[in-house]
């Protein structure tokens, strides 16, 4: 089971590269993460998408307590992260949070010349 967790935030035209990693069959589960603000705007349209809502303006420990919460007992052997979008206090939360759960990680990206690809 590969599941692809990945940020989104607040930089212009940073969604589309994480949407279309996202559009890939290749995952069982998905877990966006976002701000708050930007999840109540999100329309989830994919029943294998779980979007999980930080306050990106907690403290380091508080927001990778979050994020390792809200994906406790849900990832199971390696996964695939994109980040693409979001802050870099995100990105150092959401590797922590991983991390801290045992995760082996792999970094994805949308390549326009080989399409999905492991970096």
């Amino acid at each position: 089971m590969t599941s692809l967790v990945a940020c989104l935030g607040a930089g212009k035209g940073t969604w589309v590269p994480v949407m279309k990693v996202a559009e890939s069959p290749s995952w069982d589960q998905i877990f966006l993460i976002m701000p708050a603000f930007f999840a109540d705007k999100f329309e989830n349209t994919r029943k294998n998408t779980t979007i999980i809502k930080i306050d990106e303006n907690r403290d380091f420990g508080e927001l990778i307590n979050d994020i390792k919460t809200a994906l406790d007992g849900k990832l199971f052997a390696d996964v695939a992260v994109n980040l693409m979008s979001g802050s870099g206090k995100e990105h150092m939360a959401l590797l922590a949070a991983l991390l801290k759960l045992g995760c082996g990680i792999r970094l994805v990206a949308q390549t326009e010349k080989d399409g999905l690809k492991e970096l």
